[in-house]
């Protein structure tokens, strides 16, 4: 299969994401997420926190080599990592903020839209800076991609794109270190974040590597 560019897997991760998130109501924004804690609003805030940071990182180019590529910038995000639960505290107060679900949920639509404006017709080899790192604008669109698809899934609002979905199979497998046992794309995200648990079978499937599960989380 040919690997389809980033900017093409980002667009349609941000629209998949978009039909799903902008016909909510404030009543839909309390409800549970697959994210432990969160509610639907924190999840919608903490993407549009993540929107946010992708239009800073467009506007601020590096200077080089990339020291991440769109595998590689995955490997540090594992469960418990330090300061991952004040991250989850300090976004349920930022969210609660907001008085109601619907201004939020349109604040968020409004950032992701201007990132696919921003982001059309850049080059992919161009370096940009994010979060303490350097790397490609085709690499800054493919990690965004699989944000918006693993949050797309927790949301539990329909499946994401299919280009979505096949560049987070692309990352798994590359922090795998191989091609995962596994067909199901949807299945093989829930677990390779730690969404959900492996079946027993799954675990024989994945044999010592079921053990590095989740990949990221």
């Amino acid at each position: 299969m040919a690997r389809v560019d980033g900017y093409r897997v980002l667009d349609s991760s941000y629209r998949a994401l978009l039909v799903a998130i902008t016909p909510l109501n404030e009543r839909a924004g309390w409800g549970n997420t697959r994210c432990a804690g969160w509610t639907v609003r924190d999840l919608v805030h903490h993407l549009w926190s993540d929107a946010q940071r992708a239009l800073v990182a467009l506007h601020t180019p590096a200077a080089g080599p990339a020291d991440v590529d769109s595998v590689s910038y995955w490997r540090p995000w594992q469960p418990g990592r330090p300061g991952a639960e004040a991250g989850l505290r300090g976004t349920r107060i930022m969210a609660s903020v907001w008085s109601s679900f619907e201004p939020l949920a349109a604040l968020y639509a409004e950032r992701a839209s201007a990132v696919l404006v921003a982001g059309h017709g850049r080059a992919g080899d161009d370096l940009v800076a994010t979060q303490d790192h350097v790397l490609t604008v085709d690499a800054l669109f493919r990690t965004l991609a699989v944000e918006a698809t693993v949050h797309h899934l927790d949301l539990w609002l329909g499946e994401p794109s299919e280009e979505g979905l096949a560049e987070t199979r692309r990352v798994l497998d590359g922090l795998l270190g191989r091609p995962a046992p596994i067909e199901d794309a949807v299945r093989y995200a829930l677990i390779g974040t730690g969404r959900e648990s492996p079946t027993a079978d799954e675990v024989d499937a994945f044999g010592a590597d079921a053990g590095r599960l989740p990949l990221f989380g």
